[in-house]
């Protein structure tokens, strides 16, 4: 059964290439930057994740921008011209600037092709945790959702990603104004390894410490041990890393200890959201829990208010 959408997708979700590269599936790149030099976050063609983390272990500091617009004008002209509905499944909004962007871009595509279909979806997440939806997406679209029913999948199913990352330090995040910078200096200071995670609106949150690297592991298993949803078909657990191979390896080891139904997903972090974290983070993402069970009264009546989920 020939699929009834494609998939417009952005290189942070950070899936390894050959789960994407496929027919009807459009990645778009964001740049980055080292120096005067700007280069294109293709996961990881053209660049391996080692060469990319030792330029910034040696000082190097890259920088990103959000998606050209003429990137975007691209990807929604060509939808107009295959006739066939699209869905985006953006980069969290709170995180950049892109999803706003594409809404404009498409505004416009839109007065020359009045008859497009394209649905533009804020993921609300980054990363891998942006990459398990997309994963699960496109194989949504293969059982034949249309463009409509895919983009309310992913609507919904974004709340039931839950992810946990540790970094080394919290200084590259601090550079890059993701965290303030009271918080960096804090975690400095005490010579901890930061844990965090992604709200509901896509911010970045510290969720807790650990005493050293082998701590923090451990507390990533145990926020999945806490938060995963048994099915007894095996779930789908991503451990992604900005080369830490060997910490992510451990941190599969474990995991395999508490479910041995794991079906594990390798990812790397690519270069745009490691230009903010740096080297050796570790992160898993996985289906769990509604993150939105975990909101207080006072904030579920906010969202009911302003109309939200």
């Amino acid at each position: 059964m020939a699929p009834k959408c494609n998939l417009i997708i952005d290189s942070c979700c950070d899936l390894p290439y050959g789960v994407v590269d496929r027919e009807g599936i459009d990645l778009l790149q964001f740049p980055y930057i080292f120096g005067d030099q700007v280069y294109s976050d293709d996961l990881y063609r053209t660049t391996s994740v080692g060469e990319f983390y030792q330029r910034m272990r040696k000082g190097e500091q890259p920088s990103t921008s959000q998606m050209p617009a003429q990137r975007l004008r691209e990807a929604f002209l060509k939808v107009a011209q295959e006739g066939i509905p699209a869905v985006y499944i953006c980069f969290a909004s709170a995180l950049s600037g892109s999803y706003d962007l594409a809404e404009i871009v498409l505004s416009q595509v839109k007065k020359e092709h009045p008859e497009i279909e394209v649905h533009i979806i804020d993921s609300k997440l980054a990363s891998a945790a942006e990459g398990l939806v997309v994963y699960e997406a496109i194989r949504q679209r293969e059982k034949g959702l249309t463009a409509t029913e895919l983009a309310k999948w992913v609507s919904e199913a974004i709340y039931f990603i839950n992810c946990e990352f540790m970094v080394d330090d919290l200084e590259a995040l601090r550079r890059g104004g993701r965290i303030p910078a009271s918080v960096a200096y804090a975690g400095a200071k005490l010579d901890v390894k930061p844990l965090l995670s992604i709200d509901l609106d896509g911010k970045l949150i510290l969720t807790g410490v650990a005493r050293g690297r082998k701590k923090g592991l451990k507390q990533l298993a145990d926020f999945y041990e806490k938060n995963s949803i048994s099915t007894g078909l095996g779930q789908c657990v991503v451990v992604a890393h900005s080369d830490s191979a060997k910490d992510a390896e451990k941190l599969k080891e474990t995991l395999h200890s508490i479910d041995s139904s794991i079906v594990f997903l390798d990812a790397y972090i690519g270069p745009v959201i490691g230009s903010h974290v740096g080297p050796d983070m570790v992160a898993i993402i996985f289906w769990g829990s509604d993150r939105r069970e975990g909101l207080s009264v006072a904030d579920r009546i906010t969202r009911k208010i302003k109309g939200d989920h």
